[in-house]
């Protein structure tokens, strides 16, 4: 664990269409790979989830996390 240093992580929340569930994925936290049916459970899941990950992966604290949010839908116009 680097001493002395925290740092802002993003943490992308995705929702799978086909699988009827929300992905929390990070380019900042290694291995943070998760999902669940509900938007806020999957964000305490990733809250309980992220200080674990980083102490296993040397990685720096987390001061702050950002979370964001990408839906898209598919219309069908007639």
């Amino acid at each position: 664990m680097l001493k002395g240093i925290v740092m802002d992580y993003t943490v992308n929340f995705l929702w799978d269409s086909e699988a009827n569930v929300w992905i929390a994925l990070s380019d900042d936290i290694i291995g943070l790979a998760l999902e669940s049916e509900s938007l806020d459970k999957l964000m305490k899941r990733v809250e309980l989830a992220v200080p674990e990950l980083l102490e296993l992966n040397s990685q720096a604290p987390a001061k702050n996390l950002e979370f964001k949010c990408n839906l898209r839908r598919q219309l069908a116009y007639v």
